[in-house]
């Protein structure tokens, strides 16, 4: 019989983050890649957001394989979320895995009881009967992998993030070898990343921050202090060749960026020789030209560490900055974290050290151009087409490039899917099948995992913009007030600014107080209701905020 597969995605399209798509072959689920996705400013208090995973849970028991591409938290941070559910073999490098159970305790959870399967980055092995080919891929972390699974129509292929780079670091090798190979036999459908398919060209060069940094670091009178992502090995692979070029010593800024190396190190990588190395507390033993201090985090953390040490209000007293030093920034924001990261450059240059800030027009991340999706496309030659990763413009971008080739990818086979809409494949060709797929988001509110709903985040908003409190005990019987009213305003305005607002809303409040006691029949949710409603008009009229409004309407008999 013929195999019938089901690919769909419960994230990673039209949004940034949460990547997990699900590989269904009779009956048998594969769930490739499996990642969190980081809140925006509408999402208060919530710390990831991660993929509706209840299709998996309602089949636990036909998940064969998890396979995690590369040890990026968006590919893999919500396993740890789910595995709890929906256990099973765990399948990528060294590098991914130890990646990910570094998460996994990040977020309190422990990872021994995970099912882990180490394998090389370019590599065959044998999943529920099936062939699965991962193959190495040039992205900014080591062992960095794309996928293949084995069908009787042909592969199934994952690229994962990549760009086309011949001369890079072993480490980052894109294995055209490997993928030549996997391109011999059949390949059913493509799916490849999206996040820059509309950037015209090759990415390679300009992910590469030697050229930009390397004469600022040579001509530093002092101190040299480069803040980078933690994920972003390739660039920290950089900066320590950069120390060893120019005889300075690399010191961690702080326990995490220690931790990061020191993780790596355990796996072979970022591997920094013995005398360009030294601990922070050791900073003072050196000459300051001969210090690179590097500064690792994530997202707004990083942001956090830098203006705070610009400011001089971080933790640890001996770093402080002075007029010779010299403080690089690469780590571009993006679009959720713009403002963070324009309050730490703002610190930085308020500090008084000279300042190169890397700007992301001319620093790319490792993703896919225009013309490395293009040689990928042309060496698989996939029968079907499906753009991955990334937001509708891109997704678009994407599908106009394969559309683009001239090689029988058309209208009818390349498919621009959404979240939790299928594509079905069996013996009369591929169709879009809209099976009503759970899918939606799932927020982290420290160890609560979706016990936040819509409600809980329009409160937080609320509470934002301030509270106020209106009390006052009635009487039942007698429907009349014995206590108050008072009003109390938090967070609203500046105290000055309260009194016209106070004393309009005291009114408003003992008006319809008194009206709804008056009125039959008596009802107290109707008076807090009417209280609710109408203080609330007022409030938003007066001051185009919406607070958190709390009638407390006490009753006696």
């Amino acid at each position: 019989m013929s195999d019938k597969i089901r690919i769909f995605a419960l994230g990673g399209l039209d949004e940034d983050g949460k990547n997990c798509t699900v590989v269904e072959i009779n009956g048998d689920i594969f769930v490739v890649d499996c990642g969190i996705k980081y809140p925006d400013k509408t999402m208060p208090g919530i710390d990831y957001v991660i993929p509706n995973f209840q299709y998996l849970k309602d089949r636990k028991d036909k998940v064969k394989a998890y396979f995690i591409s590369h040890g990026h938290d968006d590919q893999m941070g919500a396993l740890a979320y789910l595995y709890k559910d929906v256990p099973a073999p765990i399948y990528g490098s060294l590098v991914t895995l130890a990646m990910f159970k570094s998460f996994s305790r990040h977020v309190g959870i422990d990872p021994s009881h995970y099912d882990l399967h180490i394998v090389e980055a370019t590599s065959t092995f044998m999943v529920a009967g099936r062939k699965i080919s991962f193959f190495r891929t040039a992205h900014n972390i080591a062992m960095s992998s794309g996928i293949a699974i084995s069908s009787d129509k042909g592969n199934i292929i994952f690229t994962s993030d990549f760009v086309v780079e011949n001369n890079a670091n072993p480490n980052y090798l894109h294995d055209m070898n490997a993928i030549a190979k996997i391109a011999e036999d059949p390949t059913l459908v493509l799916l490849s990343e999206s996040v820059y398919a509309s950037h015209a060209g090759y990415t390679a060069p300009d992910y590469k921050l030697t050229p930009i940094i390397e004469q600022t670091v040579k001509d530093a009178p002092g101190r040299v202090f480069v803040a980078l992502f933690s994920a972003n090995f390739y660039n920290i692979d950089e900066v320590i060749a950069l120390a060893i070029s120019t005889r300075k010593k690399i010191i961690p800024y702080d326990e995490e960026t220690a931790e990061t190396i020191s993780n790596m190190q355990n796996c072979g990588q970022l591997l920094i020789p013995r005398e360009n190395f030294a601990p922070i507390d050791d900073l003072n033993r050196y000459r300051a030209q001969d210090i690179i201090v590097l500064m690792l985090g994530y997202g707004v953390r990083l942001y956090g560490k830098i203006a705070l040490l610009a400011a001089g209000q971080n933790e640890t007293k001996q770093v402080m900055l002075n007029a010779t030093d010299t403080f690089i920034s690469a780590c571009p924001s993006n679009d959720n974290t713009e403002i963070e990261a324009t309050d730490s450059l703002d610190e930085l240059y308020r500090s008084g050290c000279t300042v190169l800030n890397v700007p992301k027009k001319h620093f790319l991340k490792m993703h896919a151009s225009e013309e490395d999706l293009k040689m990928m496309i042309a060496l698989l030659k996939p029968t079907y087409y499906i753009p991955i990763k990334g937001f509708y413009k891109d997704l678009l971008g994407n599908a106009e490039v394969a559309l683009s080739m001239g090689i029988n990818l058309n209208h009818s086979n390349v498919f621009l899917l959404e979240n939790g809409l299928s594509c079905l494949f069996d013996e009369t060709g591929g169709h879009l099948m809209n099976e009503g797929i759970v899918h939606g988001d799932i927020l982290i509110d420290g160890i609560g995992v979706g016990d936040v709903g819509a409600q809980v985040i329009n409160d937080r908003e609320k509470l934002s913009q301030g509270v106020v409190i209106l009390a006052a005990t009635v009487s039942k019987s007698s429907r009349k007030i014995v206590a108050g009213p008072d009003v109390q305003i938090r967070g609203l305005v500046f105290l000055k600014d309260s009194d016209a607002i106070l004393r309009d809303v005291s009114k408003i409040f003992l008006t319809t107080l008194n009206d709804d006691l008056a009125s039959a029949p008596y009802d107290v949710n109707k008076i807090r209701d009417d209280v609710y409603d109408k203080c609330l008009r007022a409030i938003r009229r007066q001051t185009g905020k919406e607070p958190m409004v709390l009638p407390l309407i006490i009753e006696i008999a």
